[in-house]
């Protein structure tokens, strides 16, 4: 008996030490001349090899060289089919006092010079000393940069005024997990980044305010809307900004002389910052304040705790986009418009940056669950509760899936052969798959996996497939099917109705026209105005879902049988045969899925 349990215990040991993540300590001190929109730098970081790997070599990215004429960036938003508007042909036209810039000047690992070369967006080091698993090494480096014209993403001088969006700004050392390294260059759209704790001296014209990742350290020093400033402190030239963040991936911030600064608290004790010029619609930003209380309550409750005290909302970039602890949007919105680019960034600091999947493989599960969630959170603050909430993420999926651009979504973010069909895919496909798995599992399994989801994967790196178990494990329901077909394959979903009615016999017959296998409920409408529902599951779910109102339970449809036959119990004359009247199943072809009797 002894033996047996200290196997098993030894199993189950071995088992939870499967998962791993690297961990990293940033010490960064910036110094900014806002003349000319340079900075210089040094960093440190300690990197801690929590691997069963030796590391031989290490690689950063320094995403401002991208910002070049024949960057990789440049040439492909000028070759891609359908070139996104916001970059086109604008990094080609630089001049060269507004290239971007990152240089790197020295490295070093452990106080001793390692070689490294540069490759555009990525630096690679070779290590003197291999990184054993389980110890640390310290990399020092020193770096020249040059902000670039605000075009996407980071940049000066956007088109809204906004003087910097340091987003994608220092030198970032690239992850390395258990697939290995990921030194994707830098094309202009998703990340994957090491969690560690960061603290940056940013040092810069005191005229500026400046808002992003991380806690203010010396807030009596500064003023600036976080706390009246010790009119004891020196009142030099420049003022040196001392932020620390806490188990992030990643760190961002924005500086302009004219910023307005708010700060609102939510119940649950988050600080909401708010940083906008007094160009925008005021009034709005006002608004918009009391309704970002609201999108945090609603996705603490429905998601899970937000773990840090602070979160900002910082007008800047070039549209929306999301950082840790904090987000860039553009100012200048009508106000459903400002509303909703907040609630999805917001949404993003669950889905990235506390879920933070590897959103170059796998955008489907960073934008899709975003934008599914988003949907909800703006209903929940316009307390509008619609019958079909993600409608717009399904139809912009037809259009995907009947476009013959469509791919799978397991291409990289970067290799998608139009830009359009990355944006449907990764947001619309990627929501309609939460959706379409509520219809799968029940709701009620569906909300009760995001949230099991958050409380086992919140600061890692999960996977789909860590995803798919959690559902699998809440539903009883066997789901490999679903995944793989849905986000592996450019498959459809498609069934239809053939129904014969004699004066014998009341047999419907079902079709499955597209590839993916579906479970389908189908209502029957009787003339005395009642109705009937079937439900048919797939064979491969391998149970059934449950429902809180009576329904008829029939045998599974074999994925490999085109055809399913079942007879309408009763005798009550038919008027009506509906597949799926809640539209949650994603068929691309609808005209066959109702009939009605005359």
């Amino acid at each position: 008996m002894i033996r047996t349990i200290f196997i098993l215990i030894a199993f189950q040991l071995s088992f939870a030490q499967e998962y791993w993540q690297q961990h990293v300590e940033y010490e960064m001190n910036i110094n900014v001349d806002v003349s000319d929109f340079t900075y210089d730098g040094d960093q440190s970081i300690v990197y801690t090899n929590n691997s069963n790997d030796t590391i031989n070599k290490v690689y950063y990215h320094l995403f401002f060289n991208a910002f070049k004429p024949n960057s990789q960036m440049d040439i492909r938003s000028r070759t891609i089919r359908d070139p996104d508007r916001r970059v086109g042909s604008r990094i080609v036209a630089l001049d060269e006092n507004d290239y971007g810039d990152i240089s790197v000047s020295s490295l070093k690992q452990d106080g001793k010079d390692i070689n490294f070369e540069i490759n555009e967006t990525v630096l690679l080091a070779r290590l003197n000393k291999p990184l054993l698993p389980g110890k640390k090494t310290k990399l020092n480096m020193v770096f020249t940069a040059q902000i670039p014209l605000q075009i996407r993403r980071s940049g000066k001088l956007n088109k809204e005024g906004v003087d910097m969006t340091m987003t994608q700004w220092f030198p970032k050392l690239a992850e390395f997990d258990p697939e290995g390294w990921h030194p994707n260059p830098y094309i202009g759209r998703e990340f994957h980044g090491v969690w560690g704790n960061y603290k940056v001296n940013i040092t810069i014209d005191k005229d500026y305010v400046v808002g992003g990742t991380g806690y203010l350290q010396n807030a009596n020093e500064i003023g600036h809307g976080y706390t009246e400033k010790d009119p004891k402190e020196n009142d030099s030239k420049t003022n040196t900004w001392k932020f620390y963040a806490p188990n992030v991936h990643d760190f961002a911030w924005a500086a302009d002389p004219d910023y307005i600064h708010d700060i609102k608290r939510t119940e649950s004790g988050v600080d909401l910052h708010f940083f906008y010029k007094p160009t925008v619609n005021v009034e709005h930003w006002k608004k918009l304040q009391d309704d970002s209380v609201k999108l945090m309550e609603y996705f603490e409750e429905s998601i899970g705790p937000y773990p840090w005290e602070q979160y900002s909302i910082i007008q800047g970039g070039d549209g929306g986009m999301e950082y840790a602890m904090c987000t860039m949007i553009t100012g200048e919105r009508p106000y459903p418009s400002l509303l909703g680019v907040t609630a999805h960034e917001m949404a993003h600091a669950w889905f990235q940056h506390l879920l933070a999947t590897n959103e170059a493989k796998h955008s489907w599960m960073d934008e899709g669950f975003t934008e599914y969630v988003t949907s909800l959170s703006e209903n929940y603050v316009n307390d509008k509760d619609p019958e079909f909430p993600h409608k717009s993420s399904y139809d912009r999926y037809y259009l995907l899936a009947s476009s013959g651009f469509e791919q799978a979504q397991t291409i990289h973010s970067d290799r998608y052969d139009y830009n359009f069909a990355y944006g449907a895919s990764a947001y619309s496909k990627g929501s309609v798959f939460l959706s379409q798995l509520g219809y799968i599992i029940g709701k009620n399994n569906l909300n009760k996996t995001l949230k099991r989801y958050y409380e086992e994967f919140k600061f890692k790196h999960p996977t789909p497939n860590d995803f798919k178990r959690i559902a699998e494990k809440v539903s009883d329901l066997e789901l490999e099917w679903y995944l793989n077909e849905w986000t592996r394959t450019p498959h459809k979903v498609d069934y239809g109705i053939d129904i014969s009615l004699l004066e014998s016999d009341r047999v419907i017959t079902l079709k499955r026209i597209g590839r993916i296998p579906m479970p389908i409920e189908i209502v029957v409408s009787f003339e005395d105005g009642s109705s009937d529902m079937y439900y048919i599951p797939n064979d491969l779910l391998y149970g059934y879902k449950s429902f809180n109102d009576e329904v008829y339970l029939m045998e599974p449809w074999n994925w490999v049988s085109k055809e399913y036959e079942f007879e309408v119990v009763g005798s009550k004359k038919i008027t009506k045969v509906e597949i799926d009247p809640s539209k949650r199943i994603a068929d691309v072809n609808q005209l066959d899925n109702s009939v009605e009797i005359d």
